[in-house]
C-alpha cells in the first residue's frame, strides 16, 4: 500500500505518471466490484477534489463512460430530479438514457454545490473541464494508493460495468445498448466470463 504523507494537489512525483494509454500487455482489463469500491475510497482520501475524483470514478462504473465521454458531460444532459443521464456515446456508439440511482445522485448533488455554475460536470480547479490525461492521473493514483496489483487505467471501470451486468445475468442485448456498442461482439465478451454459465456443471 502506498503511503500517503499529505494531501494536496498532484505532486511533482506524479508529474510523469501515468504514461498515455497503452495496450495491457496481458493485464487484466477490467476491475471486480471490490477494487471499484476501494478505488473510490481511495480517491476520497487524498487531493483537495476527493468528491469530485470520487464521483468520477462511480459514474464510470455505474454507465461505462469512456474517458472522452465523462469529461465532455454538461449539467445540462443530467436530471437529477428525475434521476436521468443522457449518455452521448463517442466512437459513433449508441446514444441512450440511463437511470440514476441513490448513490450517483447524491454524489452528484454534492458535486453541484462544490462546483457551482460550471458548463461541464468535472471541472479542474480553475472550471476548465478535466482533461483525459488528468482523469488518467486520478485514477491511476487511487489504483496505487487503493493497493491494487498492476497499472489502473479508466478504461478498466467500462469493462466493470460490462462484466458486472453480465455476471448478474443482465440480457446481452440490454448491455449492448447500455453501453451503446454498435456490434455485439463488443458485448460478447463480457458473456463470456460469466462464471454462473457453468455453476451446475458440478454438484457437491
Amino acid at each position: 500500500m502506498l503511503q500517503v504523507t499529505a494531501p494536496g494537489s498532484f505532486s511533482a512525483k506524479f508529474k510523469n505518471f501515468p504514461p498515455v494509454k497503452q495496450s495491457s500487455k496481458g493485464e487484466r482489463e477490467y476491475l471486480r466490484p471490490s477494487e471499484v469500491q476501494a478505488l473510490m475510497k481511495a480517491a476520497k482520501s487524498v487531493g483537495r477534489n476527493r468528491v469530485r475524483d470520487a464521483a468520477m470514478i462511480l459514474l464510470m462504473f455505474r454507465h461505462g463512460l469512456r474517458t472522452a465521454e465523462l469529461v465532455a458531460l454538461k449539467w445540462s444532459r443530467l436530471d437529477l430530479t428525475s434521476g436521468y443521464l443522457e449518455v452521448q456515446r463517442v466512437k459513433h456508439g449508441h446514444h441512450s438514457v440511463h437511470p440514476l440511482r441513490s448513490p450517483e445522485l447524491r454524489a452528484l448533488r454534492q458535486l453541484k454545490k462544490d462546483y457551482p455554475d460550471t458548463q461541464y460536470v468535472f471541472v479542474s480547479e480553475r472550471k476548465a473541464p478535466l482533461s483525459t490525461r488528468s482523469v488518467r492521473h486520478i485514477v491511476a493514483r487511487a489504483g496505487k494508493l487503493a493497493g491494487i496489483e498492476g497499472r489502473v487505467h479508466p478504461h478498466q471501470l467500462r469493462h466493470a460495468c460490462g462484466y458486472y451486468l453480465a455476471t448478474n445475468g443482465q440480457d446481452t442485448r440490454a448491455i449492448q445498448d447500455y453501453l451503446g456498442h454498435r456490434n455485439i461482439q463488443h458485448t460478447v465478451r463480457y458473456t463470456q466470463l460469466n462464471p454462473s454459465r457453468f455453476e451446475s456443471f458440478w454438484t457437491d
